[in-house]
């Protein structure tokens, strides 16, 4: 046997951070009784602009949210910041029973928004904004799609 240097290999380093929105336990129901899986509602981005949501089922939670990441890279929405810390305008969008509002702030007020549309923004690199949930829903699947709705509407400024 002879002794040659171990090849190092880097470490990649993850480019998008996630957030998990929504964990659900579901069930299928068979001649034999129940089949459990869970379902679950990632949120990825890199602060940078780009934002995506996906969703995915598994036999074990860390599987799901496996699956989940690589739904959501498939999904992704590119919003155009250009050194912003903020949106260019006001938007209201809606996606099934989720309707968002989102309006722009001033430098330094920081991300005033709730629960999945809050992870949405922050995700996407929105530092300074206002919103608001309109729709009736609890559903955090369906009102992070409606932020994703809302952003793939916005116009780009062309005022440089």
């Amino acid at each position: 046997m002879y002794n040659r240097p171990r090849k190092e290999f880097p470490i990649k380093k993850e480019e998008f951070q996630d957030k998990v929105l929504d964990l659900r336990r579901v069930t299928r129901v068979v001649a034999g009784g129940k089949r459990f899986r869970f379902r679950v509602t990632v949120v990825i981005g890199d602060g940078k602009g780009r934002v995506g949501i996906g969703v995915a089922k598994g036999l074990d939670v860390a599987q799901a949210v496996l699956k989940g990441k690589n739904a959501a890279r498939k999904n992704m929405v590119t919003v155009d910041l250009k050194d912003r810390r903020t949106i260019p305008h006001e938007v209201i969008a809606k996606y099934s029973a989720a309707k968002v509002l989102i309006k722009p702030a001033a430098p330094g007020h920081g991300l005033k928004a709730g629960g999945a549309v809050r992870s949405v923004l922050s995700l996407a690199g929105i530092k300074d904004a206002t919103a608001k949930c309109l729709g009736r829903t609890p559903n955090k699947l369906t009102n992070a799609l409606a932020t994703l709705e809302a952003l793939k509407s916005l116009k780009t400024s062309t005022v440089a």
